[in-house]
């Protein structure tokens, strides 16, 4: 099943600089999240699940790694149209520039995207994560007859400030529109909510970056050139032009958009109840099949911990973390509110010893490595004390930086034996 009808693109962000250092060496959407998974197979495995198989990734940044992981993950049957496309900027002798906006990525990508049949183009942003039945959505903008339609997202009053906040009539038809509104205007901005949401004091509706277009609607609007951002001009510019319905989603929804947010939308997944399910068989998040053997434990303690496949484990203790695929854990050893990333390979004892590693991939023995987050194929030595929090000052080095009081290891950084951060 494949709805012809429907064409998604999917925004790679710009240079992800809020999220460095996890985007020093690789673009935004493929940043690994959840232990096992990409940023980019959020939206992918949503439109999978709402048989929407056709989409095209843009990216400018770092996009080897993201090449990679789609080319490696998603195969459609050879005799379907479904596909997924990496389009990176390109310069022609039209247009000699990056990327300069939302907008303006998917006017530089349209001649790419009509050479397809389909009536609607759904917006995607690739560093948000949430579950969402676009198949609702679209059926909720036909039913409507709009020609934009926008995801949008109940907040409260402390976080309204931070988005594009709008207002729409009895039918959801949206009437006004205002771009991340000072606090003080915001009595004027509240909006009809569920009861749920009034009583969580969610009364304002964010747009979450996720938009319909009426494919002939896009293309016309892709003709002005000095537009190049869907939510500061694009979107206020159409709605008293342009029939758009505020499509209401109440479900989890967070936007990745800087190491804390990050930090904190993964391990809320440790929690007995995780707002975010990757257990919903009818909304499976899909990613790179991995043929991992099974995950060793050793006398470790585990508590809130969500543990992925291949890892080595003889830790003493692992505490409300996510440990990545193939980690390597050594004994003695605490993990505590920690996002451990994994490792890409193991190393063989043959590589060790030829190569003379004295310290290997992983965490190290009687460490003790709190409010973390360790990217791939990192290297901790023994005895090695890491205790993030607020104490702790923004910096930056070649090992590690701190951010929010996260402490962030770098991609194949080494940590030596007994360093303290």
């Amino acid at each position: 099943m494949i709805n012809n009808k429907v064409l998604a693109i999917i925004l790679g962000g710009g240079q992800g600089s809020r999220l460095h250092p996890l985007t020093q060496q690789r673009s935004k959407p493929a940043v690994p999240i959840a232990g096992k998974y990409r940023l980019v197979d959020i939206p992918i495995s949503n439109c999978i699940n709402a048989d929407i198989k056709r989409m095209f990734v843009l990216t400018q940044f770092n996009s080897a790694s993201l090449n990679r992981h789609i080319k490696n993950t998603y195969h459609f049957s050879f005799f379907s149209s479904a596909f997924v496309d990496v389009l990176a900027a390109e310069q022609t002798p039209e247009n000699k520039g990056w990327f300069q906006g939302t907008a303006d990525a998917v006017r530089q990508s349209m001649h790419h995207v009509l050479r397809h049949d389909c009536e609607y183009i759904l917006i995607l942003s690739g560093d948000q994560l949430y579950q969402m039945d676009y198949d609702k959505m679209i059926e909720a903008h036909e039913k409507c007859g709009a020609e934009i339609s926008i995801a949008t997202i109940p907040v409260n009053a402390k976080d309204a400030t931070g988005f594009g906040i709008l207002k729409s009539d009895e039918e959801s038809i949206i009437t006004s529109f205002i771009e991340k509104p000072d606090a003080s205007l915001l009595p004027e901005w509240t909006s009809e909510v569920s009861d749920e949401m009034k009583a969580e004091g969610r009364n304002y509706l964010a747009s979450m970056g996720i938009y319909i277009f009426n494919r002939d609607l896009l293309v016309e609007l892709m003709n002005d050139e000095s537009t190049i951002d869907f939510g500061k001009e694009i979107i206020p510019q159409s709605i008293n032009k342009h029939k758009t319905l505020s499509y209401q989603y109440e479900g989890y929804w967070t936007d990745i958009g800087t190491i804390e947010s990050f930090f904190e939308a993964n391990i809320s997944l440790t929690a007995n109840i995780p707002k975010f399910d990757l257990y919903d068989e009818n909304r499976r998040i899909y990613t790179h099949a991995r043929m991992l053997p099974t995950t060793k434990l050793a006398g470790t303690n585990l508590d809130k911990a969500v543990i992925s496949e291949g890892c080595i484990i003889a830790a003493a203790k692992i505490e409300e973390s996510v440990i990545g695929i193939r980690s390597r854990i050594g004994k003695e050893s605490t993990v505590i509110k920690t996002y451990m990333m994994g490792n890409d390979f193991y190393e063989t004892l043959q590589e060790i010893e030829e190569k003379h590693i004295k310290i290997l991939m992983g965490i190290g023995e009687r460490c003790f490595i709190k409010n973390a987050i360790l990217d791939k194929n990192c290297r901790i030595g023994d005895d090695v004390r890491i205790n993030g929090g607020s104490h702790l000052e923004d910096t930056e080095n070649d090992m590690y930086a701190v951010r929010d009081g996260i402490v962030v290891v770098k991609s194949g950084a080494t940590i030596p034996n007994g360093f303290v951060i």
